[in-house]
């Protein structure tokens, strides 16, 4: 099961709005025959490619799975029947599908044709590796993470918005491979007027997520990176209640699309923001802040995941700009924690992340 997720890694930044799934199958002699993982959706399924690699060597055998094998008919094939037609006599999974096209139906089938099933191998690694998957598909709403650069006495840019640069080339290049592998990223209008970013994936290999720009009163302007550059699709968010002659020049752009949300008192209503995000079938997104943006997901308990990457440097100053705005906690018992926190070093800089604890 660790060759399986080890594969199922491989297609990280890939499979959206697919899982990420590997498979081993393995003879009755106990000898590995055959390997694969999902590489892209609409390509075939990790048992699919596995019994490819195995060929004929699959009658009698177990397949190790990642994730519940799929019962129905989608872009391919149900892999259940699959795996039944190829003499499959054991299928160990990981973790079942939420899917509710799935959900238990996969192993229903397989047990049905006389498949012995065991499940639950590894299961808490197969649920973090799909986290993204697990949790689109159990609430509706795409994961959310959190990703700022902030010094060591918790700054994330001076004042007049100043930012480049606190982190280090090594924490930049990560942070882009965050990018590459979220399905879209946020930002706020201060960001955008500050730093007039392209919010691309640059540093490292892989696909531009979609933009995400909050600008409830429609504040920017049409000629900024991410409105003309056609890099990568922008959403421009604004309040549900502008005038259609506000959003015109917007709507007239190329792969730019104006999203209205409902909005109070110029505060944009983020999960119905998320909500549509969802039917356009984005299940992740990276909040790139800046600090209010950061402290309005965390005050609306919307934050899955957090990024902090810390700099060996201090910039003091009341009106310099916190890593996380917003309300906050009025005690320490409204604190938010984190679980299963991991450091990773990237030079000097050091990179916190954890899951958001929830009651």
């Amino acid at each position: 099961m660790k060759i399986a997720l080890d594969l199922a890694e491989k297609a990280r930044g890939h499979t959206s709005p697919n899982p990420l799934v590997g498979c081993v199958i393995v003879s009755p002699d106990g000898t590995i025959v055959g390997k694969g993982y999902h590489h892209k959706a609409g390509l075939p399924h990790a048992e699919i490619n596995a019994m490819a690699d195995a060929g004929s060597r699959t009658q009698g055998a177990t397949a190790y799975v990642t994730l519940e094998p799929c019962s129905h008919y989608g872009r391919t094939g149900p892999c259940c029947e699959a795996l039944i037609r190829a003499g499959i006599r054991k299928v160990v999974a990981a973790a079942g599908d939420p899917n509710p096209k799935v959900g238990g139906r996969g192993f229903a089938r397989l047990r049905e044709a006389g498949v012995e099933v065991v499940t639950g191998v590894l299961e808490k690694e197969a649920r973090r590796q799909n986290e993204v998957f697990m949790h689109w598909m159990e609430t509706g709403l795409p994961f959310v993470a959190i990703k700022y650069a902030m010094t060591l006495d918790g700054k994330i840019a001076t004042a007049i918005g100043d930012s480049k640069w606190i982190s280090n080339e090594q924490s930049r290049t990560y942070a882009h491979r965050l990018r590459s592998i979220y399905d879209a990223i946020l930002v706020g209008k201060r960001t955008v007027l500050c730093d007039d970013p392209s919010l691309t994936v640059r540093l490292v290999e892989g696909k531009n997520p979609v933009r995400v720009i909050l600008d409830s009163r429609a504040e920017l302007s049409p000629d900024c990176t991410v409105f003309t550059d056609g890099k990568a699709e922008t959403l421009w968010v604004v309040s549900d209640q502008l005038p259609a002659d506000k959003t015109a020049p917007f709507a007239a752009l190329p792969h730019v699309e104006v999203l209205p949300v409902p909005a109070v008192d110029g505060h944009l209503d983020l999960k119905v923001l998320l909500e549509k995000l969802s039917e356009r079938q984005l299940t992740s997104v990276l909040v790139e802040g800046g600090s209010e943006v950061h402290g309005a997901f965390l005050d609306a308990r919307l934050v899955n995941r957090v990024y902090a990457f810390i700099a060996p440097t201090l910039i003091g100053g009341r009106k310099n700009l916190t890593a996380v705005g917003g309300i906050g906690a009025a005690s320490m018992a409204q604190r938010i924690s984190l679980s299963e926190p991991a450091v990773m070093n990237f030079g000097h800089d050091i990179m916190m992340t954890g899951i958001i604890e929830r009651e």
